[in-house]
């Protein structure tokens, strides 16, 4: 067997126990921090609910104008149904799946541009750097909300893949900056210079080398994305630029505003949504204590031994 060879086996074995121990400080991380456990548990329910919803509702059409009209909580419906006569649990428990296919497809997507020119940038350098690097500070200034307004509206009013493209586009440019910074202060570690004495290409040594060790940043970059996905797109979707016929948290909230729930004795229409809403953006909110923690080590918790808290 070649020395090339056997050094090449070596360097694989070594990124392959670097990825395992990089995924146990993840799990490890979220195991100790309640914060995190907290949103691990909420965006479980919301992830079984956004897969079998008819398990949590015997309504197997949400949109169908099958009950009176403004029914106050029973048993029968829970929370009571809307002006059109539709059960508001049912669209709830539905709508689910809408905002979780949102919040995973923008932050998968734009997570992924983010690694690829953050990572990129910083570690081929030069020309490279700079061009990717303006075109990243271009995003970066340019104001948000409006041009995702100004997009939706005359380009793709109602239509859910303009949404989500927008959104990627407009939500990849922090994480970028971020993941640049770190990528930078990889660049000249031992590991990556022994990488390159071997004469290993630049993709490996970024798909293989540099992102394990990068895991947590770019997991909590995934969790932002998402959070700023869901808040803007039921956001766009209760001012009327989303599609008003699909069932989504931000669509019960323009029917419930356009109906003047609040007025009406309705508060459920707008409060479980809004509520719903909350809830999944805290979720990612409260998972990323947990990567920040093994990102920056100034924010782990100091552990007392246990003989000294025995004592006190």
């Amino acid at each position: 067997m070649s020395a090339a060879l056997v050094a090449g086996t070596a360097s694989e074995t070594q990124a392959s126990g670097r990825s395992q121990r990089h995924g146990a400080d993840v799990l490890r991380a979220i195991r100790g921090n309640r914060k995190a456990m907290v949103g691990a548990f909420l965006l479980l329910v919301f992830t079984v609910l956004a897969i079998v919803p008819q398990w949590f509702t015997p309504v197997a059409d949400p949109d169908a104008h099958q009950f009176g009209l403004l029914l106050a909580p029973s048993s029968a419906h829970p929370l009571g149904t809307t002006a059109f006569g539709q059960d508001i649990l049912a669209q709830l428990i539905y709508g689910t799946r809408q905002s979780m296919v949102i919040a995973v497809v923008v932050g998968g997507l734009a997570t992924l541009i983010s690694v690829l020119i953050g990572v990129s940038a910083a570690y081929l350098g030069g020309v490279t750097d700079g061009v990717l690097s303006s075109i990243t500070d271009i995003f970066l200034v340019i104001p948000t909300f409006p041009l995702i307004i100004v997009i939706a509206a005359y380009a793709g009013k109602g239509n859910l893949t303009v949404m989500i493209l927008v959104l990627v586009v407009t939500g990849w440019s922090y994480g970028a900056r971020q993941l640049r910074a770190q990528a930078l202060s990889l660049r000249n570690r031992d590991f990556l210079e022994s990488a390159r004495v071997r004469g290993e290409r630049p993709s490996y040594i970024i798909a293989v080398e540099v992102l394990p060790t990068m895991t947590s940043l770019i997991l909590a970059n995934f969790l932002g994305v998402a959070l700023y996905a869901v808040l803007t797109a039921a956001g766009l979707q209760f001012i009327g630029l989303g599609d008003n016929s699909s069932m989504s948290w931000g669509t019960m909230l323009h029917w419930a505003q356009s109906n003047s729930a609040l007025q009406t004795g309705q508060p459920l229409w707008v409060v479980a949504p809004g509520l719903c809403v909350a809830a999944l953006g805290a979720s990612f909110a409260l998972l990323n204590y947990a990567f920040d923690e093994i990102s920056n080590p100034a924010l782990r918790p100091v552990r007392r031994p246990r003989a000294q808290r025995t004592r006190s």
